[in-house]
């Protein structure tokens, strides 16, 4: 991303590390270390087997900040942004962004024309979106880059091998008018976060396959992109000429079973930390949020960390979130509530403006993201992307 170019209000420096001062008036806040971003993309690079890499910058880079994410993605040598929307992509190029950019999530009478104006590559799965594209292309004077997409067993987005013949024909008819330009074709795996599922074979075949009748058709693609992030960290014959990396280029494992993060190089970018708001000793019996669901056991100290769901905090992390209090770990007790929670720090000492640390890489003893998708029965993507936009992200080490 061409910083100089980039619109002044969009612009952000580098603040300085808040460190453990508890009087600058923090509540709650995101700390995206860019330099771990940085790190992560080169990873992976030196996984892609010499494929071009795509950094996936969705749902504001899975909620770390979608522009400051894609510039460290770009200066790391990113060649391809990555977003579901267009308004995500256009985005982009309103912040100066002038590489490669994939846009796959499309509804009819969607933005296509100033997707094409802004050079955005299109995704189409079916004859309507082709046609769509073709009449914008047509209306704007230029040739729509687009990517075909095959559904090989996902079962989502993507067309089916039966009708795939009739979208790469109509698709090479409209390359002869010169409206469109198939300059990718791709698919996406169902299964590639469980290493030695036999979709991923079936998969791998169906995508050869579809690939052997596109070219059959005369269709020459720039591309071919079928890996993920677990397929990328795994499954070398998946990379073609193009890896597509999501939750791996925030330092996050696609699941257990492809392993942790460490064991690919990569390191978490996100912190979550908060200040206690209240510290006060109550007895024994005292019920802790709404419904008692916690009482406590014996008389005992209890920290309100201001942070709920409203932040993104899971509303069933009630009696199982780990947080990271003066040096231990503790567990959420009682219900979450909308902008707050309790835990309960037994005969430990603790005051107001100290601080609780939700998640982060680890290194200090604290919960990582991990953690937290196996206290709360989910996945380490919906932790970080479900943090609200209220929850302010400081960016550090944005140029070194």
């Amino acid at each position: 991303m061409d910083v100089a170019s980039e619109p002044a209000a969009l612009r952000q420096a580098a603040p300085e590390h808040p460190g453990n001062e508890h009087r600058t008036g923090l509540r709650v806040g995101a700390e995206i270390d860019l330099a771990a971003l940085r790190d992560n993309v080169r990873a992976l690079r030196g996984r892609a087997a010499g494929a071009e890499l795509m950094a996936v910058v969705k749902a504001d880079a899975y909620g770390h900040g979608m522009l400051p994410c894609a510039r460290a993605a770009r200066r790391a040598g990113a060649a391809w942004l990555g977003t579901a929307t267009p308004e995500e992509a256009l985005a982009l190029r309103v912040a100066g962004d002038r590489g490669r950019v994939l846009c796959w999530l499309w509804t009819p009478g969607g933005p296509w024309r100033e997707a094409i104006e802004a050079d955005v590559d299109v995704s189409a799965s079916a004859r309507w979106a082709l046609e769509e594209i073709t009449a914008a292309a047509r209306a704007c004077g230029r040739t729509a880059r687009v990517h075909l997409k095959v559904d090989t067993g996902l079962g989502r987005n993507g067309c089916q091998p039966a009708d795939w013949a009739d979208l790469v024909a109509a698709a090479r008819a409209a390359e002869a008018e010169g409206t469109v330009r198939v300059v990718g074709l791709w698919s996406h795996f169902a299964c590639a976060d469980e290493p030695g599922h036999p979709s991923i074979a079936a998969q791998l075949d169906a995508f050869r396959e579809a690939l052997a009748v596109a070219e059959r058709a005369g269709l020459a693609p720039e591309v071919r992109h079928m890996a993920n992030s677990p397929a990328t960290l795994t499954l070398p014959e998946s990379h073609f000429d193009l890896v597509r990396t999501g939750v791996s280029v925030y330092g996050l494992s696609p699941s257990p079973e492809v392993g942790v993060p460490a064991d690919f190089g990569l390191r978490p970018v996100m912190t979550l930390r908060a200040r206690l708001a209240v510290v006060k000793r109550v007895p024994a019996g005292h019920g802790v949020s709404y419904g008692h669901h916690y009482t406590t056991p014996g008389e005992t100290t209890l920290a309100l960390v201001p942070a709920g769901y409203a932040d993104g905090v899971p509303r069933h992390a009630s009696g199982t979130g780990p947080v990271l209090v003066a040096g231990k770990w503790r567990t959420v007790a009682g219900r979450v509530a909308m902008d707050q929670f309790v835990v309960d720090l037994g005969g430990d000492a603790a005051e107001a403006g100290d601080e609780a640390v939700l998640f982060g890489p680890g290194d200090a003893g604290e919960p990582t993201v991990e953690d937290w998708a196996r206290a709360t029965g989910t996945i380490g993507y919906e932790i970080v992307t479900r943090i609200g936009a209220r929850v302010p992200r400081t960016h550090l080490n944005a140029d070194t």
